[in-house]
């Protein structure tokens, strides 16, 4: 939409003077923006900004202490979701909201009709939703369930969801996170479609290229104000990201690899499922000075190479070698004793103890050896003065190091793990998605800590479903699909596409050049 279509559309929803306080903390103040028909409006804001807060007051999850919202002209009632519904707003959150052994047809349909009609019109739901999947290019079978679908699928359907409540106002909350570059080029053309039609987006994004994209306004939120708003033609993704954080982010400089010996190998190593396919056969050689970038689509095996590499998930077939010795037994007491720093996928489920103080957790995968113990029990003093120096290095926002994690932000809690896991210089690290979910800086930050720890002479295995992290950072790529592995290919040889169609599992048996590869 142009900026004279978009000064002239109808506006349909307007936030003003949204406050809300959460004890001595103001995390929303007196924060105003509009949307209008047709339009796509981004918003932006570093992690603890605030973006999550006004949501959850624009769906009734919370309720405002100063401040109102007007949707298509009426009053919204505060503190009510069923409200927001009916007033025709929908969201697509970024963890999907889908029973996973229900069918597509009933997870859309569920709950849209009255308590009183107990038996759902199966035919008539199946017409409307096979209508809105042809009309805006949301191809899924109604029939299949959910458990079966892969992410990109599961997307649609939660954007046919906010349809058949005919939702006039779409909220995407980081939409394309564990896509394909295919399925993100779908879920462009989609969204064109419908914005052709008159609904309203809010796009909710960390990717700036993304917003340059498909945005036509960007509304930056900063400490929990609106640090200022820019039409997409008169800005650009440097001017966004200072805009975000309030200064110039430093650089990433990712000079050229000197790759060493292998420090760590898996050779024709096969696992058990994990968290989606086990590991088929597959030999990775990890190298000093290198960073090795794994890509793939959620489900693919990473998550049983991560277990394997960490210890969590014995090897069914093949071997681990790390400094050149062939290992039995392995388990994740070993892995630390060999100097491999982990930095895991979920921070909250397997990565920190949230009613545990930030002290506790991070010498938590050291406390059994003697710097944090005596006689078999804890030196306090010593974890105290560790978690202090972890807090003061890389930067961590918290009380003291007596708080409690789950009190912290996700950045925050990053960092927290990051200082763990690097934590005596690890020979091997093993960074699984180390940014999903974190702000522009907080991400820089975490990027520049394992460039140093790749140019000291650290091999590196960044999991990651972000290509634009994967391309940016590795000196070397190999792509997972079905608990394969690609050929490797060296930065740059490969372009998003070409990886994109690795991942969706075509032409795993050709490097990049077409060569025949043995490697899964």
């Amino acid at each position: 939409m142009d900026e004279n279509a978009a000064g002239k559309a109808e506006e349909v929803l307007r936030l003003s003077g949204i406050t809300k306080r959460f004890g001595k903390l103001t995390a929303n103040n007196a924060i105003s923006l509009t949307l209008r028909r047709g339009e796509v409006v981004a918003l932006l804001g570093e992690n603890g900004a605030g973006k999550t807060t006004l949501m959850n007051i624009l769906f009734g999850h919370y309720t405002a202490d100063e401040g109102d919202i007007e949707v298509f002209g009426e009053r919204l009632a505060p503190g009510d979701p069923r409200a927001a519904l009916n007033a025709g707003v929908g969201m697509v959150h970024q963890h999907f909201t889908l029973a996973e052994q229900m069918s597509v047809l009933d997870n859309i349909a569920l709950g849209t009709q009255s308590i009183w009609r107990p038996f759902l019109d199966r035919r008539a739901a199946r017409e409307r939703i096979s209508k809105l999947a042809a009309d805006y290019g949301l191809a899924v079978d109604p029939d299949r369930q959910i458990s079966d679908l892969s992410v990109g699928e599961r997307q649609r359907v939660e954007i046919l969801k906010a349809l058949y409540r005919d939702a006039r106002i779409l909220i995407l909350d980081e939409p394309t996170a564990v896509l394909t570059p295919m399925e993100v080029e779908a879920l462009f053309n989609t969204l064109k479609k419908l914005v052709a039609d008159g609904l309203s987006v809010i796009f909710i994004s960390h990717k700036l290229h993304e917003v340059m994209a498909v945005c036509d306004r960007v509304v930056v939120l900063r400490s929990g104000t609106v640090a200022g708003a820019r039409q997409i033609g008169e800005t650009d993704t440097h001017d966004l990201a200072q805009l975000m954080v309030g200064s110039e982010l430093p650089q990433d400089d990712v000079s050229p690899a000197i790759p060493g010996k292998v420090l760590f190998a898996l050779e024709k190593a096969s696992t058990k499922a994990e968290g989606g396919a086990g590991l088929d056969a597959i030999t990775l050689e990890l190298r000093a000075g290198e960073i090795t970038g794994l890509a793939g689509i959620s489900g693919n095996g990473q998550a049983a190479l991560a277990a394997a590499i960490a210890g969590t998930l014995p090897l069914t077939s093949g071997s681990i070698r790390i400094h050149g010795e062939t290992m039995s037994g392995w388990s994740p007491r070993k892995a630390l004793a060999n100097k491999l720093g982990r930095i895991p996928e979920d921070r909250h489920a397997t990565g920190m103890i949230g009613d545990m103080s930030v002290a506790e957790n991070v010498i938590s995968e050291a406390y059994p050896t003697r710097r944090f113990s005596r006689f078999g029990i804890i030196d306090w003093n010593a974890a105290a003065a560790f978690a202090r120096e972890i807090i003061a290095d890389y930067d961590v926002k918290c009380p003291s190091e007596n708080a409690r994690v789950r009190l912290l932000s996700g950045g925050n809690m990053q960092k927290l793990i990051l200082g763990r896991a690097l934590d005596g210089d690890p020979d091997v690290i093993l960074a699984s998605q180390p940014t999903r979910g974190l702000d522009i800086g907080a991400v820089s930050y975490v990027h520049r800590k394992l460039i140093e720890a790749r140019d000291r002479g650290a091999a590196i295995l960044l999991i990651s479903e972000d290509l634009d992290e994967i391309q940016s950072l590795s000196d070397r790529i190999v792509v997972m699909s079905e608990g394969r592995l690609s050929a490797p290919s060296l930065r740059g040889e490969r372009s998003q596409r070409e990886l994109g169609i690795l991942m969706a599992g075509h032409g795993m048996d050709q490097g990049p050049a077409g060569d025949t590869i043995h490697a899964a």
